[in-house]
């Protein structure tokens, strides 16, 4: 189960794709979660994708300037750019810090 901790930050990225090229998204997809995985002050991220292609993912940092250099890696924004050139319609992104969290299972 992944723990989301206090006072840490949430990226809430939320975009609608193209259905262009699926095959070249999901490859840049896995290779951004890998990477993401691997950064300084990565918590874990939850993502989630409706049939029509809006897709919501948010990833928790363990604070500003760990979510900020994310952004910032070079590989992420080559993948960014491709994104906007014909992956996403539209996007948006959100920060917010996390106060608390809850996870239940059954």
């Amino acid at each position: 189960m992944l723990l989301h901790p206090t006072d840490s930050v949430a990226v809430i990225f939320c975009a609608q794709r193209t259905g262009v090229d699926d095959e070249a998204y999901q490859a840049a997809a896995a290779a951004m979660g890998a990477l993401a995985a691997q950064q300084p002050g990565y918590l874990g991220e939850d993502h989630a994708r409706s049939a029509d292609g809006l897709g919501i993912t948010v990833s928790y940092w363990r604070d500003d300037a760990s979510a900020k250099a994310w952004r910032d890696h070079p590989e992420h924004a080559h993948i960014r750019d491709q994104g906007r050139d014909k992956w996403y319609s539209e996007y948006s992104l959100h920060v917010a810090r996390v106060e608390r969290g809850y996870d239940w299972q059954k």
